[in-house]
């Protein structure tokens, strides 16, 4: 059973949430607020603030509106309408709903025109004026300017006159606010010199920069290099780098392969303009090769970056070398942050979504055999301020103290300046300003208007904004007398809400009689008058008092009380074709006595007839019916459409729904009646347009190759609706494909044809040639080439095949093999007379029955190195247990065949060494423990080392003898005494026999259940005392100690403790009863609740 307190503490929180809120209900709501809360916002704010946005947003004040009345019960004549105070009655100061943002405008763009968007509500409706660059914008002065509510327009903007900070200035009667700054910057790429680059020559193996020098260019540009000729890209690895800093290409050790012509191409990121440099030659000397040289770091990071948070940083370190240096990465007193990746063979060092955390200095580290080098930078990020607390719009009577806020968090730490009226205020006077703090003693009503604290650090700023109003007035109503109309039977509220400063006190009288409240008749706390269930014998006039020190004022309230209304709209549903017209009628049935409004709404939203008055028509035929003609109708017009009338009484709305049909239909059968290599002509039979001409036809083609239906490219293009027959092109030689037709009009795109039969384009000569020409491996005298096979989709024809072309490095003629399998993926050449490792110069091309295709561009490659040639030396072997020897070993002498691992053969003394067993290492390590032994037991033991291509020789069989095996004896008789998390544990000694190892001390396991975590003591004597963690469960467990290795287990000891509670002095063995004490004891504790709960 639960705590029988605890329904009583429950009641008292609910009882204690209900005054809570009758105490916020009571409080009133000023139309400032309302007017500043979201549509659906339902709360009410107990407080003498109002919601103000705050180019972020913020909280804030009420005031007394004057009388409304509650909606769809009683609602003002007409004719009265100054009587009802509605959202523009509320006067208040400038809000931004839209401030001007930062602009990359391209000046290749056809318009010549930028926008810096402005907009603020407030009543009055604000003025706005534009800043740039801290000077007001002269829009007389200068035609290029012109305003657009509080949008800036920019004609024939230029870099030269319009680029800078623009801020937006919005002011009405109540004050003025500024918004933030907003950057306008121009996107451009200019043309490269064209004057002719000078060549490069350097020796075989020097490294090299080619520089790009990009053309004038605004904001950023990607760089990539053009090898000979476009699309050949340069591709980077280890040895080549494209600096996206400095777009230089930067080859670390030149080689043959390298000799052509280089350009740069660069791409600016928002208008993706490309332009090539002119082309730098680069050649080799003649005068020899360079010999090897330490690493020199030619590009790297700045010394200091700086960084906002959240964003990728880039680090950048190459180096040129010979051999070709590798570049490592490490942070100074840190790690590198786990979310960082290495990129172009660790020449870029990537970190996204920087944090402060990723601070600190990095260094990259540039080695060969010949040396090495190094640089560090330092990373620092920085953050835009961030607004902890902001300011909010507050009403205040004369000579009260105001006390503002604002605080930001950033880094650097923000600092803080206050505005009034768009203008700097600073401590004079009854004004203290302090940092973020602001306060004016005994303000007065010069004091009103709009203030702003902006927080600030070097990389931004942000502002909050804020309305200060002074109040201090005898009560006065706006609307005098307001005539209120009720729905006969149901609710009316007559609201009383003079302006008044300090609060008023309100009595309500109907003629000479002070009301009185009953079941129908109630004052609530807003001092607003509820009759409910409202009748004939309610009408009538009533009037409400407001009074305070400085003055009373009274107003009447007027009451009618009318029959509810009736709407009816016909047709409720009709189905129309897309052009067709329609009319929907709405007629209401209402009291004589008053006039009716009509609205109509499509999809809930009201219909602007004049945005849509070509489709849409209003027309009045009575004074109690309306049409909505709908004409033209297209597929966007399918819905349900709305008429609410409305009179001074009540609200009805009517709903029906409109259906419109829609797209063409599938055309008929596609034939295909030509084909050839690359194209294929069709023709089909036309399909339903479904009322609506069809404009154009789509032609599609699928194959093995593609994913699906593709659209494929026609002739002509477009496909016109009146046309039968197409020819579709770029197709690829000897493919099967289908075709289907898609046909669309005005009204969208139908659904497909169904597919034609399958047919195959004729053959052709290959174009595609093989890609990633590699090899390497093999055996010795061998030469293994390896390519990327051409897919069947470009093969164009039977009998396809590769054509390997390869010759030694310095002889002139190719010899040439025939490769007739389209599947093969490598060619083996063998000559004797070649040694290890000689450079070969290798293409592949590709044929099929029609002729020879290209040849992949040229490649080195190298002929295998062969197997290991020796034996590893100065093998060791001992052993470490029972069942285990370690065996270590030293590398044969450098050369070739170099060893990619080893393989250790084991065998005993007494067997053959052809009955043993081999272990491998993982990689080229010298050393390996073999286990899965016999105890007590002579091994010998060999190592030789292998690679890809084969095994070499082995070494000289080494002994090793294995421990005598552990006792197998567990620990008995266990003991032990637990005194609250303190046990203390005995056993019997164990005694190893002559065929076992001696025992040289005892292992102890304590083991929680539920835990991943054990605890290991070990000791020489039979006996230790341990200490429990925490409360739980506990498993102990002994095992004996020897050169053999571990023993036996002993039986478990199971142990329970409980955190908190102490137990008592027991003695007890694992086979005594008395443990379930201990269970008992725990349930007890369990059961028996918490006094402090």
């Amino acid at each position: 059973m639960g705590s029988p307190w605890k329904p009583f503490l429950l009641l008292s929180v609910i009882s204690g949430l209900s005054d809570f809120a009758r105490a916020v209900a009571a409080r009133p709501i000023s139309y400032a607020a309302v007017l500043r809360m979201k549509p659906d916002s339902s709360s009410v704010l107990n407080s003498r603030s109002r919601p103000r946005q705050h180019h972020s947003g913020g909280l804030v004040t009420p005031d007394w509106p004057a009388f409304s009345s509650h909606p769809l019960s009683a609602v003002n004549l007409p004719g009265s309408q100054e009587d009802y105070r509605s959202e523009e009655s509320e006067e208040f100061g400038p809000v931004f709903t839209q401030e001007p943002d930062d602009v990359i405008f391209p000046l290749d763009s056809d318009e010549k025109k930028v926008v810096m968007h402005c907009e603020a509500r407030g009543n009055p409706p604000p003025t706005y004026s534009w800043y740039i660059n801290r000077t007001e914008v002269d829009a007389e002065a200068d035609y290029r300017y012109s305003f657009i509510d509080g949008n800036l327009i920019i004609n024939n903007a230029s870099e030269i006159n319009d680029f800078g900070k623009y801020q937006c200035k919005a002011e009405n009667s109540f004050g003025t606010v500024l918004s933030r700054d907003a950057l306008l910057q121009f996107a451009y790429l200019g043309a490269f010199s064209g004057k002719t680059r000078g060549g490069v020559s350097v020796r075989e193996g020097q490294g090299v920069v080619l520089m790009c020098t990009p053309p004038p260019h605004s904001p950023e540009i990607i760089y990539s290099w053009v090898f000979n000729e476009f699309p050949s890209f340069v591709a980077e690895d280890s040895r080549r780098f494209i600096s996206q800093d400095t777009g230089n290409l930067y080859i670390s050790k030149v080689q043959p392969s390298d000799v052509g012509s280089y350009i740069c191409l660069v791409k600016n990121t928002v208008t993706n303009a490309r332009v090539l440099s002119p082309p730098t030659p680069l050649t080799l000397k003649t005068d020899g090769v360079m010999g090897e040289y330490e690493p020199k770091i030619e590009v790297h990071f700045p010394t200091s970056v700086l960084a906002a948070k959240g964003v990728t940083v880039r680090l950048e370190c190459f180096a040129l070398g010979n051999p070709v240096p590798t570049i490592t990465w490490r942070k100074i007193n840190g790690n590198i942050p786990k979310k960082a990746r290495l990129r172009k063979s660790q020449a870029v060092l990537e970190i996204p979504n920087i944090q402060l955390e990723d601070s600190g200095t990095y260094e990259c580290k540039a080695e060969n055999p010949r040396g090495g080098t190094a640089f560090k930078g330092h990373l620092q990020v920085y953050t835009l301020p961030q607004w902890v607390r902001m300011i909010n719009d507050t009403q205040m009577d004369s000579g009260e103290k105001l006390q503002w806020e604002c605080k930001a968090m950033g880094r650097p730490r923000p600092t803080y300046r206050w505005l009034r009226n768009g203008l700097p205020l600073t401590s004079q006077g009854r004004v203290e300003t302090l940092n973020g703090e602001l306060t004016i003693h005994k303000v007065q009503q010069a004091d009103s208007g709009m203030y702003q604290c902006v927080a600030e650090n070097k990389y931004g700023a942000i502002y909050s904004n804020a309305e200060l109003k002074i109040l201090a007035s005898a009560p006065a109503f706006v609307h005098n007398p307001v005539r209120v109309i009720a729905t006969l039977g149901k609710d009316v509220s007559l609201e009383c809400k003079p302006r008044a400063s300090p609060k008023p006190r309100i009595t309500w009288r109907r003629g000479d009689r002070r009301i009185q409240q009953n079941k129908r008749i109630m004052l609530l706390r807003n001092n607003t008058l509820r009759i409910v269930n409202s009748s004939r014998a309610d009408e009538g006039h009533y009037v409400c008092r407001a009074e305070n020190q400085l003055g009373s004022a009274e107003m009447t309230a007027i009451l009618w009380v009318k029959e509810a209304m009736r709407v009816e709209l016909s047709p409720s549903r009709v189905e129309v074709t897309v052009g067709e017209s329609v009319v929907l009628s709405c007629k209401a049935t209402h009291d004589t006595s008053l006039d009716v409004a009509f609205q109509w709404f499509f999809n809930q939203k009201p219909i602007n007839f004049q945005q849509d008055g070509g489709h849409f028509e209003y027309i009045q035929t009575q004074s109690s019916t309306v049409d909505l003609m709908i004409r033209s109708i297209l597929l966007k017009h399918a819905g349900k459409y709305g008429c609410r009338a409305q009179t001074s009484a009540d609200t009805v709305f009517a709903e029906a729904e409109l259906l419109v049909r829609g797209p063409p239909g599938p055309p008929g059968v596609v034939i295909v009646e030509e084909i050839t290599d690359t194209t294929a002509t069709l023709s089909w039979t036309r399909g339903l347009d479904n009322h609506s001409p069809i404009s154009t036809y789509n032609l599609q083609a699928r194959s093995p190759f593609s994913l699906g239906w593709q659209t494929v490219k026609t002739d002509p293009d477009p496909v016109t609706g009146d046309m039968e027959s197409a020819m579709a092109v770029q197709l690829n030689p000897w493919v099967e494909y289908e075709f289907r037709v898609v046909a669309s009009n005005a009204i969208g795109t139908g659904d497909p044809s169904a597919p034609s039969r399958g047919v195959r384009t004729k053959e052709a000569v290959p174009s595609v040639a093989p890609a990633n020409v590699s090899g390497g491996n093999g055996r010795r005298h061998e030469l293994v080439i390896s390519w990327e096979p051409v897919s069947e989709e470009f093969q164009n024809g039977e009998g396809f095949g590769y054509i390997v072309a390869f010759r030694a490095n310095g002889t002139r003629g190719w010899k040439e093999k025939m490769v007739t399998s389209a599947d093969s993926t490598t060619y083996k050449y063998r000559d004797e007379t070649f040694p290890p490792l000689t450079p070969f110069e290798v293409k592949v091309g590709v044929y099929n029955n029609k002729g020879d295709g290209p040849f992949s561009k040229v490649v080195v490659i190298h002929s295998a190195e062969g197997e290991p040639r020796e034996a590893p030396s100065d093998v060791k072997a001992y052993s470490i247990s029972s069942t285990e020897i370690r065996v270590t070993w030293k590398p044969p002498n450098p050369g070739p065949g170099k060893p990619r691992g080893y393989e250790v053969s084991y065998w005993k003394d007494a067997e053959q060494e052809e009955s043993g067993k081999k272990q491998r290492t993982v990689k080229n390590e010298t050393s390996m423990v073999l286990t899965g032994l016999e105890g007590n037991s002579m091994y010998l033991i060999t190592v030789k080392g292998f690679n890809s291509i084969g095994q070499g020789p082995a070494t000289a069989a080494v002994t090793a003898k294995t421990r005598k095996a552990p006792p197998a004896q567990p620990p008995s008789n266990l003991m032990w005494i637990q005194e609250g998390n303190n046990v203390t544990l005995s056993w019997d000694p164990v005694k190893a026999k002559d065929n076992e190892s001696d025992v040289i001390g005892y292992m102890v396991l304590l083991k929680q259940e539920g835990r991943g975590h054990n605890q290991v003591t070990r000791t020489i004597n039979p006996s230790t005392v341990l200490s429990l963690p925490e409360g739980g469960t506990y498993t102990i467990e002994v095992r004996a100690l020897s050169e053999g290795g571990e023993g036996t287990v002993s039986s478990q000891v199971p142990l329970v403790t409980s955190s908190g509670v102490r137990a008592k002095n027991k003695q007890c063995s694992v086979h005594c009863p008395p443990q379930s004490l201990t269970w008992t004891a725990l349930l007890l504790v369990l059961l028996v609740p918490s006094a402090s709960w």
